[in-house]
């Protein structure tokens, strides 16, 4: 049976996305909840899976093309077979494997914590991707190590394995310090042929796909106590929900004869501790620190969209083929902050302690929400950058966020905050500032409502603006103002060109 692979349901305010990387090729076997492809929009990348075991048939969309929300970008078929030709290479490369297994261990090599930012003390453990004698290639990510605000991987140094591990998952570890022991060549334990052999026989059955990791680390759930139903015993989202729905729970204990049956709980009621993320903690010490030490204010206005949608239909396709990159919302939205920052030079300042400090410089921090949670990456000088600049900033500091690859760098500095929430569909909030800055501005939903038009009503796209701000620096007639023209920019886009 041919199964579409679709592109998900975009969100209200995104009109459409980019297919950013093809994880899979015409003719590969694909397992079931298995990355197919990542999608891009203006500030999310979607993960799009294999519905169901099968060979992928035919890829309609490459790399770069635009495509619309539930538009078909691929077929699966399912239950097929991949070709033989690249079973048997497979076969020879098991068979490869297993008679090099018993080869003897090459050069040991002490696997490191890298050096830590001049700021940063310590790190912590985040997570081992490999166990005690598997085998791994050059340059495979070997563990994750979390500091204050950025994710650190440390690779292989060659082909080989890992020997000992030193340090945890958890354990506290300074720069520079040993965590673990290398082996390059054939695998360093005694065991690890017999490792290999079992998983060849198992044919990767017991192998878990992201989201069954994500679904099991969520639930706190051991997976060696959910049964698997896919091939080979392989565990899938519906094992893992049906074993959270009791179906392979273990049986509870009656209750006593004296108790009440009408007091008793029903269902699943189990709880699951985990410390906090350093990420995590610091996110709440600067969110708890901004709410405590700033005289926060917020003030709220509302936006017409139907220009810059307008402006984007016209000149999208020529933008893209021109610069390679899709014309989004976001561009806007830095221009007509960073003209509204030039205007009133008191939201682009900060306090430090008893003096205002004015920046004449415009590096806006943009917020990104990643699997670790959220952060601000910096868009450095965007007074000199153009529409195109500007976009393909935001994309790298996305793509990097994603990928848990931003640096100190991208993280310092940042005299303004820009936070988009209509992406995940929030109609208004009002947005904690991100200290030292002294305000910071929320994008929301763009939402079609009736509006009031020169005495009639018409059904417009209408965008709210939040904008907090520390009194202590910035007043009433300041942050209406920066607002207002906020709102003038996004409403007549000319006005960026013209500077009026």
């Amino acid at each position: 049976m041919t199964i579409e692979i679709k592109v998900p349901v975009l969100p209200e305010s995104v009109a459409d996305a980019t297919i950013a990387t093809w994880h899979v090729k015409a003719g590969d076997a694909v397992k079931r909840d298995q990355n197919l492809v990542d999608i891009e929009t203006d500030k999310v990348v979607l993960e799009v899976v294999a519905p169901a075991d099968g060979v992928i048939g035919e890829i309609l969309n490459e790399e770069g093309a635009t495509v619309l929300g539930e538009q078909v970008i691929a077929k699966l078929s399912e239950g097929g077979e991949a070709p033989a030709k690249s079973e048997s290479k497979s076969s020879e490369a098991k068979a490869e494997s297993k008679d090099a297994a018993p080869a003897a261990s090459g050069k040991s090599s002490d696997v490191k914590v890298p050096v830590l930012p001049e700021s940063v003390a310590d790190a912590t453990i985040a997570t081992w991707h490999v166990a005690v004698g598997e085998q791994v290639s050059r340059d495979q990510n070997l563990v994750d190590i979390e500091t204050d605000k950025v994710v650190l991987e440390v690779v292989a140094p060659a082909d080989g394995s890992l020997a000992e591990i030193l340090a945890e998952e958890g354990a506290t570890v300074t720069a520079e310090e040993v965590i673990a022991k290398f082996v390059e060549g054939a695998s360093s334990g005694a065991s690890a042929p017999a490792a290999a052999e079992e998983a060849d026989d198992s044919d990767d059955g017991d192998a878990l796909s992201p989201s069954v990791r994500r679904l099991l680390a969520e639930k706190g759930v051991d997976a060696s106590k959910v049964k698997g139903t896919g091939k080979n015993g392989r565990i899938t989202k519906e094992d893992v929900e049906q074993y959270l729905k009791g179906g392979s729970a273990a049986p509870k204990a009656a209750p006593a004869a004296s108790e009440p049956a009408a007091n008793l709980p029903t269902g699943d009621r189990s709880e699951k501790r985990v410390p906090m993320t350093r990420l995590r903690k610091t996110i709440a010490t600067r969110l708890l620190e901004a709410k405590n030490s700033t005289a926060m204010l917020t003030t709220f206005n509302e936006v017409n969209m139907k220009p810059i949608m307008d402006l984007r239909k016209q000149y999208q396709e020529g933008f893209e083929k021109r610069h390679g990159i899709r014309l989004g919302f976001m561009s806007f939205y830095v221009k007509a902050v960073t003209e509204a920052l030039k205007r009133f030079p008191e939201v682009n300042a900060s306090l430090d302690g008893d003096d205002i400090c004015y920046h004449n410089y415009f590096d806006i921090s943009i917020a990104v929400s990643t699997p670790r949670g959220l952060v601000t990456p910096v868009l450095k000088d965007t007074d000199n950058l153009g529409m195109a600049g500007i976009e393909k900033g935001i994309k790298e500091l996305a793509l990097k966020g994603r990928d848990g690859k931003l640096s100190m760098a991208d993280l310092q500095g940042g005299n303004f905050t820009i936070t988009n929430g209509g992406v995940f569909g929030s109609l208004l909030s009002t947005p904690i500032i991100n200290p030292p800055q002294s305000a910071i501005l929320g994008m929301h939903k763009i939402q079609e409502r009736p509006m009031a038009v020169n005495g009639k009503v018409e059904i417009l796209p209408m965008m709210y603006l939040a904008l907090s701000y520390d009194h202590r620096i910035i007043d009433g007639k300041e942050s209406v103002g920066f607002l207002v023209t906020v709102k003038e920019m996004l409403e007549d886009p000319t006005r960026l060109l013209l500077d009026v």
